[in-house]
């Protein structure tokens, strides 16, 4: 049983803005719908705004919406926070702000509130005459999850936008990795990239500008340690027994990476030129600029 706030449950239960809207034709008057989600993969939403043209004010909006308690919870209070905001201030409603109207979601139903975020942006673009789709970039990207459909490019913009850190939060948002799991590691790579690169650019476009975001976040110890193992596995040791050599992690203290030489390579007059050249500007190109390798002797441990 999910943990719904007592919010969650009264919309739920007590929902006023379910339905259509009809264009009725009216002078100055325009009904619009955006569209995201599918039955198949579980969660669908319409919604339908009527905007004021003049002023570009939402004078009415409604939801159409296949899901569970959270999706319908959140349809309802995304029609709650935008009711009489203009265009460009609904615009400024993220998912976050969904959640935090219904005093929270469960994290494994967080995508409830980005379909929400999703729906208002897909029906604003269609308003504008603006073709493409809200996030075209999401589609553009490799297919990492094939059981919902989700792009390694939205996958990328969910968790900058968001803070994500874990796959399994990134399932929570979108569910990509909440079918068969077999794209769970793809993830874990996705999420390793966009944090070493520190700052990751972010189009949110509009009808009259178009601005990018920047989020920094450092790797935590325990993602650094499991990104550095990567590097060495996948791209140092097969070089080192190739010549007959090898290395293994040893520990990790800060910037400061210590490693077991073995084979040729603990015996090599080179190992100090293996240490610079082959392990730690490899990882200080894949991990962080800042890493320092240095070797540890088996007669010292």
């Amino acid at each position: 049983m999910w943990d719904y706030t007592d919010k969650v449950m009264d919309l739920f239960y007590n929902p006023k803005n379910q339905g259509m809207l009809e264009d009725s034709h009216e002078p100055g008057i325009k009904i619009t719908v955006g569209e995201v989600g599918s039955i198949a993969c579980g969660d669908a939403l319409r919604l339908h705004l009527k905007v004021e043209e003049e002023t570009e004010k939402i004078l009415d909006a409604r939801y159409q919406t296949f899901g569970c308690t959270s999706a319908i919870a959140s349809s309802e209070a995304l029609v709650d926070l935008i009711k009489g905001f203009t265009l460009d201030e609904a615009l400024k409603v993220s998912n976050k702000d969904i959640a935090n109207y219904l005093g929270g979601l469960p994290q494994a139903k967080m995508h409830c509130s980005v379909m929400g975020q999703e729906a208002l942006e897909a029906a604003i673009y269609n308003y504008r005459g603006i073709a493409h789709d809200v996030h075209e970039d999401d589609d553009e990207g490799a297919l990492v999850c094939t059981c919902f459909g989700i792009s390694d490019a939205k996958i990328r913009r969910v968790i900058v936008e968001n803070n994500l850190t874990t796959a399994e939060e990134v399932t929570n948002y979108v569910k990509a990795g909440g079918g068969c799991g077999s794209c769970l590691a793809t993830i874990d790579d996705i999420i390793a990239a966009v944090y070493k690169e520190s700052a990751v650019p972010v189009t949110v476009s509009s009808k009259k500008n178009t601005a990018l975001l920047q989020v920094e976040k450092p790797l935590t110890p325990v993602q650094k340690i499991a990104l550095i193992q990567k590097v060495l596995d996948e791209e140092v040791r097969p070089v080192l027994i190739a010549d007959g050599g090898d290395v293994e992690l040893y520990d990790v203290e800060g910037e400061h990476v210590k490693v077991l030489l073995q084979g040729a390579c603990g015996s090599c007059s080179a190992s100090t030129a293996t240490l610079k050249i082959a392990i730690e500007s490899r990882l200080r190109d894949r991990v962080s600029k800042d890493l320092v390798v240095e070797a540890v002797e088996l007669s010292l441990l």
